[in-house]
């Protein structure tokens, strides 16, 4: 019996023992995870997508206004198609390369936090690791400048459709009131540029307007540009927060070369030192 509750003791001690391994090896690897880097990943990852998705949908609704209500002529806004053809083409090349790249800033977390907590063991920083680090704050800053004048850019569609949906609630007001008749309140898309000024008919005026802005293409591409206006917003928080993380990690990998460097030349000089205590060691003995 006593063997028995004795086994059953060890058994106990051992599953502990396990258990207990277990936990500091998970709190180790939690240790090792960038949490912060994996929040501006997922920023920028959310902020691209609503951009690019809604973007595309949004330019595809635009044109389709366009050619019904506002340029009947397909030569007219020919110019304007092919650009926004280019620009969705340019918005599936952005979605790809910020996929890789806040995969690779990621990754790039990773390899700081383990260079600076020294995760494992004998891991450690060098020059190269070092000018990377320096190369992707440099390319996230140029990113980061060229998103904020696409978040400046993506608000000019919301600025205009803005506008026709105001005029669309004052044309609205009018009738509910009956005070004056909306007639001849009108909307002209030549003033902003987009379409030529011989474009037919080029404006909208009153009960036509007031349909233009009850039609599912406006709801949806108004709607559509606002969100893909906050999710470059949404972008550019992303690679700020990227750019304090990448040079507070630079800064970490340059302190800790320094320290590297000089614990090297502390363990060479207890090495010399220890050569010599042994030489001299020798040397009595070699005496006596």
């Amino acid at each position: 019996m006593k063997p028995a509750m004795e086994t059953a003791a060890e058994e106990n001690t051992e599953q502990s023992q396990e258990k207990k391994g277990c936990f500091e090896c998970c709190i180790k690897c939690l240790g090792g995870v960038p949490y912060a880097s994996l929040v501006a990943t997922i920023l920028c990852f959310s902020g691209v997508a609503l951009f690019c998705g809604c973007g595309h949908v949004a330019l595809t609704g635009t044109v389709s206004i366009l050619e019904q209500h506002f340029s009947t002529n397909t030569s007219d806004h020919a110019l304007l198609s092919e650009v926004i053809q280019l620009m969705q083409y340019v918005i599936y090349g952005i979605a790809s390369f910020f996929f890789l790249y806040g995969i690779i800033l990621l990754a790039e977390g990773f390899y700081t936090t383990s260079a600076v907590k020294e995760l494992h063991g004998e891991f450690k920083t060098t020059a190269c690791g070092r000018c990377i680090s320096g190369m992707f704050v440099f390319l996230t800053y140029v990113l980061g400048v060229a998103w904020l004048g696409v978040f400046g850019f993506s608000a000019v569609p919301v600025f205009m459709f803005y506008n026709i949906w105001s005029t669309c609630e004052v044309i609205k007001s009018l009738q509910t009131n009956m005070t004056a008749s909306g007639d001849q309140i009108c909307v002209d898309i030549r003033q902003y540029g987009i379409i030529p000024w011989n474009a037919v008919p080029g404006r909208a005026c009153g009960p036509v307007l007031e349909n233009i802005c009850n039609t599912n293409e406006f709801y949806m591409s108004y709607h559509l540009f606002i969100v893909a206006c906050a999710g470059a917003g949404a972008t550019v928080m992303s690679l700020i927060h990227f750019l304090m993380i990448l040079s507070s990690n630079w800064a970490y990998l340059k302190d800790a070369s320094k320290m590297q460097a000089y614990q090297d030349i502390k363990a060479k000089e207890e090495q010399e030192l220890q050569d010599i205590q042994s030489r001299s060691k020798e040397q009595l003995n070699s005496y006596t």
